[in-house]
């Protein structure tokens, strides 16, 4: 396993969520393209983006079928992103940060039990139930995005 999934995979486990990482040959860096590689909707597809609100990163949690459209603030940049994160963008997991960030989580995942997340590269994703996901989460807000 590439050692930033194994870290990825190792910060999930200290946040009691305890899920199989797989590292699959074609690119997951897009929802269509994840939703293809791990054989669900895209829409289970969770994008974890970066926006800076306030002047602060914050995780926004979005389904893959969605498009981040009621937010303010501005998606970050490359750099930004990995700074608040400690992973490049394509990659980010939704939770195991380099440190915690504040998280919006899109209210449409809801229509999902199970959800695909990214794992640390373009290649490594993880399945989890939504519920399981959501609570490893510090103190998400779960509202439309």
């Amino acid at each position: 396993m590439h050692r930033t999934a194994a870290k990825v995979a190792e910060r999930l486990a200290l946040r009691g969520l305890s899920v199989e990482i797989r590292e699959l040959p074609d690119s997951t860096r897009t929802a269509k393209e994840a939703a293809a590689a791990c054989g669900c909707e895209v829409g289970q597809i969770v994008k974890s983006l970066v926006f800076v609100i306030d002047d602060e990163p914050t995780m926004v949690l979005c389904a893959g079928d969605r498009r981040v459209e009621h937010l303010g603030g501005r998606p970050a940049n490359a750099d930004e992103a990995r700074a608040a994160t400690g992973f490049a963008i394509g990659g980010i997991p939704p939770v195991g940060h380099d440190r915690d960030l504040p998280t919006i989580v899109d209210e449409s995942l809801n229509r999902f039990d199970t959800v695909w997340c990214a794992a640390g590269t373009p290649h490594a994703v993880f399945e989890a139930p939504l519920v399981d996901l959501l609570a490893a989460l510090p103190a998400p807000e779960i509202r439309a995005v």
